[in-house]
């Protein structure tokens, strides 16, 4: 397994050794990035062609220009609202806005050649959620009525989303049961464990679904259609309009305008969402690289930025990083660049070849991937996760919300970090002007110690306007040094400052080193989530739950260690495939012990680890139970097979992959399991008949050996104590079924 997560070459040597797997993976993304790129042109109210057009650029462009190595780029939901700003703030005319377009991605060049992509690291956490969830609560509302088959007058926001509820009984059927069907095939999608279903991604379901209704119902010659009494009309109108000649969509844009102020609201309100976007982007799927590689942002600025002047200057939409079809793309096994390259070849196929299928699209089927979209940048969990950071957190990204709704996207921005900047100083108790003194002369410094050891000692106010000096407070540390973070004589460490370090401690700790955060106990905050906003105060009696009681208990009477507190070093659990492209969020309730019949020391642990990032983020909460081994054995993954996956293990065989090990012998536990590995003999001598035998009694979701360890899923929810107590005598029992001589 080792050698499967040997760093990819770059460049063409890259593309010559990895051209399967990133092909394989750029055709599931290509099929996310049609519907979606069809979709966010419609909602930006352009053509659906502009939205084709700007994921090709994206495609064939930005990837010989970025410094991203997984980031899939094209035009995104983020977008929406600016340019529907522009188009409002300039009369309607596209042609102004493409040169809106093209200016910005000027600015995002010039950004890059002078090194300033850091920049977008000022912009705090929850403001910029406030703004996505501004953004989705937008396209909520601009998209409904499509959804529903009406038509609405009103003239702002607010007002759109009340005239929906009241224009539901005139609703056209046949129009809201294909977004009702889409609305369902997206929210239920990720339920479906049928492999056929899931090679499908969701949003081309919603197309695929939605042909039949239009073929069936003639949406192509104008109707109506008596039901229940009502006649409701189908036209040509419902559709999406793709020219015969595609070339014929090409615009170009108009500079006139280039000395007004609407015009350059429209400018600064593009970069700076198009950059802070594309930059989280690129730190979020760096996170889910199995790789562990960083990428260049000035660099990808710089590429984001030519893609966009391009797109622009042809009639098409701003580039940025997206994290959906960089999620899908990353999930797909993609090893380089060059699948950002192949999707945008495939998009190209896909116009030339399925151009009478994109005309018979609905725009219903459109509005339905959009109002998800829209709901999931702005739904309750968004909120209630920002909660759990702290109560502050959701002020700050409630506040940016509202005042994005009732202004703009750029009076959005800059009234959030006000706010945010006014409940900083009032917690951090200090004045105005000591507040910003304890910001830009804190007296921070790194100091090395004799052993080699590095220790950082923060001190004064640590927001996100500190973000910067801390990079360049870190920045001459080397590579994998132990370095110990004391934050101590810090007066208010923020969730921007607490995200940076813990995303230097991930990225330090993948090249060796050992980074170790501290001098929090006399902070406070509103929540317990490691992540929180602290304020020092005095020394505070921390909580303890009933579980963690029970925990604590069941430590004492078996002789085993009990740790409550966030463990910050879940750097071992990356070494095993699982944890590759998943990030964990925290570790925490760690139990320790010796196995001594079977010579073993184990660990279970609650765990909070992400799938995805941004849009595409699930959060999943679990315990999980680490054995180490005192000897070597082989590695292997073990997972509960669904339907079809021996036909799509077949298909994963045929692109270069290893498929998964079958025991004739014992087709009962071929059929129950998944069973891969790198060294395929030493894993069926390793697998014995009573080994088998037992794991065909026992129920269990993922069972992974790195080598030297076995990690092991009993539960897909954090366990019962009397769950926990089940996962020691599953191990105890599997490890005497195991040859570990």
């Amino acid at each position: 397994m080792n050698n499967e997560h040997k760093i990819p070459a770059t460049g063409f040597k890259g593309l010559k050794e990895n051209w399967r797997s990133d092909l394989t993976a750029a055709l599931s993304v290509s099929l996310v990035a049609l519907p979606l790129a069809l979709g966010v042109a419609v909602a930006s109210g352009v053509t659906p062609m502009a939205g084709l057009m700007s994921s090709i650029i994206a495609g064939v462009v930005t990837t010989f220009f970025r410094g991203s190595n997984l980031a899939i780029n094209g035009p995104a939901a983020g977008l929406i609202a600016a340019i529907l700003g522009g188009l409002a703030v300039l009369d309607g005319n596209i042609n102004y806005v493409l040169a809106a377009i093209v200016v910005s991605g000027a600015i995002q060049v010039l950004f890059g050649l002078l090194k300033m992509g850091r920049y977008a690291k000022l912009l705090p956490s929850s403001v910029l959620h406030g703004i996505l969830a501004a953004i989705g609560v937008i396209i909520f509302a601009k998209q409904i009525h499509f959804a529903l088959g009406t038509k609405t007058e009103a003239d702002t926001i607010i007002n759109i989303l009340i005239d929906a509820v009241s224009k539901i009984p005139e609703l056209n059927p046949f129009v809201f049961i294909i977004s009702l069907l889409g609305v369902l095939v997206l929210v239920f999608y990720k339920r479906i464990n049928i492999k056929f279903i899931r090679v499908i991604p969701a949003p081309m379901w919603v197309l695929v679904l939605a042909l039949p209704i239009v073929f069936g119902f003639d949406f192509f010659h104008a109707h109506g259609i008596e039901l229940f009494g009502h006649t409701y009309n189908v036209s040509p109108e419902l559709l999406i309009s793709i020219p015969e000649n595609p070339l014929d969509s090409i615009m170009h844009p108009d500079f006139s305008r280039i000395g007004t102020w609407p015009f350059w609201t429209t400018v600064l309100s593009i970069t700076a969402i198009g950059t802070v976007i594309t930059m989280a982007s690129a730190r979020a799927v760096d996170k889910l690289d199995p790789y562990k590689r960083t990428t260049n942002l000035n660099k990808d600025l710089l590429g984001v930025g030519l893609s966009t002047m391009v797109s622009g200057a042809l009639g098409g939409l701003p580039i940025i990083n997206v994290i959906v079809r960089s999620t899908v793309n990353v999930n797909n096994n993609a090893k380089t660049k060059w699948s950002n390259f192949y999707h945008g070849l495939f998009l190209i196929l896909f116009v030339v070849l399925l151009a009478p299928v994109l005309r018979s699209i609905p725009l219903a089927a459109l509005a339905a991937i959009l109002v998800h979209t829209g709901f999931k940048l702005a739904s309750p969990k968004v909120f209630k996760s920002t909660y759990d950071q702290g109560v502050e957190q959701l002020l700050f990204l409630s506040s940016t919300l509202i005042i994005t709704l009732y202004t703009s996207l750029l009076y959005g921005i800059i009234g959030g970090i006000l706010i945010t900047l006014t409940l900083h100083i009032l917690l951090a108790k200090v004045g105005f002007r000591n507040f910003f003194k304890m910001i830009y002369n804190s007296g921070s410094k790194v100091y090395q110690l004799e052993n080699g050891t590095y220790d950082v000692k923060l001190k004064g106010v640590a927001n996100f306007l500190y973000a910067l000096r801390l990079d360049k407070l870190l920045e001459d540390i080397p590579t994998g040094s132990t370095i110990k973070i004391d934050m101590s004589q810090t007066r208010l460490v923020d969730l921007s400052i607490m995200e940076n370090l813990i995303e230097f401690k991930r990225t330090h700790d993948n090249n060796g080193g050992n980074v170790q955060l501290m001098g929090l106990d006399n902070h406070t905050s509103s929540t317990s989530h490691n992540r929180a906003l602290k304020v020092v105060t005095g020394r505070r009696k921390k909580r303890i739950t009933k579980r963690q009681i029970r925990l604590q208990k069941m430590a004492i009477a078996n002789h085993w260690s009990f740790q409550r507190e966030v463990d910050w070093n879940t750097s071992y659990l990356r070494n095993f495939d699982f944890f590759k492209s998943r990030p964990i969020e925290m570790k925490n309730n760690s139990l320790q012990g010796m196995d001594t019949e079977n010579n073993t020391h184990w660990e279970i642990a609650d765990i909070i680890f992400d799938e995805g990032a941004m849009l595409a983020l699930e959060v999943y909460q679990t315990t999980v139970q680490i054995v180490r081994l005192p000897v070597r054995i082989p590695d292997f993954i073990i997972d509960k097979e669904g339907p079809f996956d021996k036909i799509f293990d077949k298909v994963k065989v045929l692109s270069g992959g290893k498929g998964d090990i079958d025991f004739v012998k014992s087709p009962e536990f071929s059929n129950k399991f998944l069973l891969s590995g790198s060294d395929e003999v030493a894993i069926r001598k390793f697998f014995s008949p009573e080994l088998i035998k037992f794991l065909e009694e026992n129920e269990i979701h993922h069972i992974e050996s790195n080598g030297e360890a076995l990690m092991i899923f009993k539960y897909l929810h954090i366990a019962r104590t009397d769950e926990v107590q089940n996962m020691l005598e599953f191990s105890n029992n599997l490890l005497k079924h195991m040859s570990l001589k």
